[in-house]
């Protein structure tokens, strides 16, 4: 059986609340007493929970992580970055998502309110920033991930999403595309925002301005891109480029326009957003937007774990640079 808090104290001849104050380094303990009780911890081969432990200090090594689903085609690659940060410093990683909606937040509520970690790295699942806004402002240190270009009032890191939307449209230009069409990700994310603006100022400054009817609203998946392409050949529309707001909406545009008899980059230069896995292997392999995914987990947990050891946490963000991947489908 093994050996207990309980069983230290009995063989010392003392309360387990003195034991644990000798565990602890709390609460005065005669000297002869704390000795006692060490040579029995000592005799009793006695090895107390670290999780313990760390709760009597106030704080539990580990450090908690809120996304809205794994299933996400980058979700994996900002994870590992925060692993990879949180294991080389002797911390653990409580790891939820949002797949069950307002149950899985239940779960989490739950979790913050038993203080089962000492802060939160999170991607903002939808409709919960006022409450991760609520949470740093009750005191829980937080970072968010990716902020979607929302600028909250907390630590975030984030990348240039308007810088990369400039990039793309540069890269089209450059290559004697003037007519593109640009599928976006949902019109209320900030970063929607900010890589139509990019993407739109480099046309404009070109002589060439984006016209409104070019502008497809999506919703970042393979559907809404092929649909997008699907719309704008229905409508007539005539365009020599595509600007997908993802590289999951752009791999639909691709099969959209193959479908469609048109050639990619030949008819159609195409541009994706985000640089996952998959934008390396469609035919052709796919120009993109590369977002610093690992590198922003990274660095989340870096400065969540940073805090821990005495650096403030402001809301100042840290923001990573976005950079163009030429590949096939533009080339």
């Amino acid at each position: 059986m093994p050996i207990t808090i309980a069983d230290v104290a009995s063989r010392a001849g003392v309360s387990k609340t003195t034991v644990s104050r000798v565990l602890n380094g709390k609460g005065e303990v005669d000297e002869s007493t704390a000795a006692r009780v060490r040579r029995v911890i000592d005799e009793l081969g006695y090895t107390p929970s670290a999780r313990a432990v760390n709760l009597a200090r106030g704080h539990t090594r580990v450090i908690g992580m809120l996304v809205p689903s794994l299933i996400w085609p980058w979700m994996g690659e900002i994870v590992q970055g925060a692993v990879d940060v949180v294991e080389a410093e002797g911390y653990g990683l409580l790891l939820f998502t949002c797949n069950r909606g307002a149950e899985s937040m239940r779960q989490f509520s739950a979790q913050v309110s038993g203080k089962a970690f000492d802060g939160l790295l999170a991607i903002e699942p939808e409709g919960t920033l006022d409450y991760l806004a609520d949470l740093y402002a009750g005191g829980l240190p937080v970072v968010l991930i990716d902020d979607r270009g929302d600028k909250p009032l907390m630590p975030s890191v984030g990348t240039t999403n308007r810088a990369g939307g400039a990039l793309a449209a540069r890269h089209l230009v450059e290559i004697g595309r003037r007519h593109p069409l640009v599928i976006t990700g949902p019109e209320k994310f900030g970063c929607t925002q900010d890589r139509l603006r990019g993407f739109a100022d480099v046309f404009d400054a070109s002589g060439h301005p984006v016209d409104p009817r070019f502008v497809m609203e999506g919703d970042f998946t393979y559907d809404c891109g092929a649909q997008a392409i699907q719309r704008a050949l229905g409508l007539g529309l005539e365009f020599d480029a595509v600007f997908a707001h993802n590289d999951l909406s752009a791999a639909g545009a691709l099969q959209a326009l193959r479908h469609a008899g048109r050639t990619v980059p030949g008819d159609v230069a195409l541009v994706g957003f985000d640089d996952i896995l998959h934008a390396a292997h469609t035919e052709p392999p796919l120009t993109t937007i590369r977002q610093p995914m690992r590198q922003m987990g990274e660095m989340a947990a870096r400065r969540l774990i940073a805090h821990f050891d005495g650096t403030p946490l402001t809301s100042e963000p840290n923001i990573l640079s976005t950079t163009l991947v030429v590949r096939s489908s533009t080339a």
